[in-house]
């Protein structure tokens, strides 16, 4: 499903392979990926282990260096970036890994102060910023235990409140919630959640944790090093509640239902515009995500509006089932975003579903 064409693009990937190894031992990790994240999204990214997710995130987060394709955050290209300015980069960027990586020396609020002085902030407000932190992740009684006296649990929260404190432009994780119980990982949900739509900071989380979905705005799916699937979850569950709505459609299932929603595109129109012409060969279905349309067809030497279609509606079905021009015209009344599925997608779609024949006439009986 493409996206929005105005959001600022905080992660761009093309072309993107890894490899393991060298000479007859080379084994290759990631597969000609390519993934657009944009600012404030939350991505959760799943897939079998070994799939390549890890690989990509280190790479994300310029812990390892490019072999082939290209990584870009905020429009800079990591390939070929100095050792120094690696590590300029990562200074914008939050990592909690399975591997907490705490110092052993230090208490928790020390290990959380470290990232803190990083910043611009006075070091007279370290402990009073870093005290917040832990309390925000359920460990205001443990500030001063060092991570031997911690569980694994409470270890992993201490590497969260270091991670998030500084509220981070792009915060990666792997597998965050997995020694967390169910309250401790609500916390850091929330959080993360709260950083996403306050701050407009990215999150990208390898997860098996099907706790944390709701969260998501994009759940990216890795198989043997390919990107097979990136469904957009609130957009995917509207379509497919509209979708529901249609004869063509009422009957599939909602794997069924998520697939066409995948293959549909996002489209913009103005006010006053024509989204489709009478007598223009049916090319598209259209869903309508916001705005309003009226629909416009000849009478008595002129035109005249027949029907206003909304938020939730959709059209254009009819000439596609019956392969004939456009009966009328759609014009838009204020400005109007829809999602297209082409004629292509849209007939295999219906004919894939056994159902095909009786779906087909009641669509054409209802709305002829």
């Amino acid at each position: 499903m493409s996206q929005s064409p105005n959001r600022e693009v905080a992660i761009q990937i093309s072309g993107l392979n890894h490899y393991y190894g060298s000479g007859d031992a080379q084994k290759q990790a990631l597969y000609e990926n390519d993934l657009t994240v944009h600012r404030g999204e939350i991505v959760i990214m799943t897939g079998p282990s070994g799939s390549g997710k890890t690989t990509l995130l280190t790479l994300i987060g310029a812990l390892r260096s490019l072999q082939e394709g290209s990584i870009q955050l905020w429009g800079t290209e990591l390939s070929g970036l100095s050792p120094l300015q690696q590590v300029s980069m990562r200074r914008n960027l939050g990592f909690i890994f399975q591997a907490h990586n705490l110092l052993d020396g230090l208490t928790a609020r020390q290990n959380v102060r470290m990232a803190i002085e990083l910043t611009k902030v006075p070091r007279g407000d370290y402990d009073k910023v870093a005290n917040a932190m832990l309390g925000s992740v359920g460990l205001s009684d443990r500030a001063t235990y060092k991570p031997r006296n911690l569980s694994g649990g409470q270890r992993q929260r201490v590497a969260i409140a270091r991670a998030l404190v500084n509220k981070p432009k792009l915060i990666l994780a792997d597998e965050p919630t997995a020694a967390l119980d169910k309250e401790s990982g609500a916390n850091v949900v929330s959080l993360l959640r709260e950083l996403a739509q306050n701050h407009g900071t990215t999150v990208m989380i390898v997860t098996h944790d099907s706790r944390i979905i709701n969260v998501a705005d994009r759940i990216v799916n890795m198989v043997d090093g390919h990107i097979v699937s990136d469904v957009r979850i609130k957009e995917t569950m509207v379509i497919c509640g509209i979708l529901k709505k249609c004869s063509v459609f009422k009957d599939m299932s909602p794997s069924d239902l998520t697939d066409i929603a995948q293959n549909m595109s996002e489209e913009h129109f103005e006010a006053e515009e024509d989204i489709i012409k009478k007598g223009e060969i049916g090319d598209k279905f259209y869903v309508i995500a916001s705005g309003t349309t009226d629909i416009i067809i000849d009478s008595d030497g002129g035109t005249r509006a027949v029907a206003k279609l909304g938020e939730g509606d959709f059209f254009g079905e009819v000439a596609l089932l019956k392969d004939q021009p456009r009966n009328a015209t759609v014009t838009t009344r204020k400005p109007v975003v829809v999602y297209t599925l082409s004629k292509e997608n849209f007939l295999a779609a219906v004919k894939g579903h056994k159902s095909f024949e009786d779906q087909m006439s009641g669509a054409l009986f209802n709305r002829s």
